[in-house]
């Protein structure tokens, strides 16, 4: 099974906990039965990435990094690449070499979110509309002595409370991370 046919079989078999969520599904499901390329990077305007958002032991805390070229907190995420075999490989990867933390991530995603990525033009001048991710996020959890470590790609990396986020943006994807640890 290729990348891409696992992206498609996750997002088309994926029960979406609410109506944007589900609409972002399909248009996610129809991206990919369009686009063979539709998990690289190089499938322009748009294309999939796998992000991690990384709760604390006892789900009280999320683990962020501020992104060095958006200069905003984030959860852990980024662009497939050749060698993963699966969108939640992509994702404990990207987590990995972003925190340095060995975690496991949840292999059914628990939300998506399409955005636009303006310093993401793979070959593309500025003329060009901006890139948008169409992100597949995941859940992992840390162990209660995780000390994660500030990657190239990041400022810095923090914990987070989960009642004091530094971008409002993550709070629908902290609800339902931590709705789906509960119930874990």
């Amino acid at each position: 099974m290729t990348l891409h046919d696992d992206a498609l079989t996750v997002l088309a078999d994926w029960t979406a906990p609410a109506d944007h969520q589900e609409r972002l599904r399909v248009r996610y499901v129809r991206h990919l039965e369009a686009h063979d390329d539709g998990v690289w990077r190089d499938c322009v305007p748009d294309h999939i990435t796998a992000s991690t958002l990384v709760l604390s032991h006892d789900g009280e805390r999320v683990l962020l990094t501020l992104h060095a070229k958006a200069r905003r907190w984030f959860q852990f995420g980024g662009h497939l690449e050749m060698g993963d075999r699966t969108l939640a490989d992509a994702a404990e990867r990207e987590v990995r070499e972003e925190s340095g933390l060995p975690l496991w991530v949840e292999r059914v995603p628990v939300h998506l979110d399409e955005h636009e990525v303006p310093f993401c033009r793979p070959g593309m001048g500025d003329s060009v509309r901006p890139v948008r991710h169409l992100d597949v996020r995941f859940v992992a959890v840390a162990e209660p002595d995780a000390e994660p470590v500030v990657s190239a790609e990041s400022l810095d990396v923090r914990w987070w409370d989960v009642d004091s986020l530094p971008n409002p943006e993550l709070t629908e994807l902290v609800v339902l991370a931590r709705t789906r640890f509960a119930g874990a």
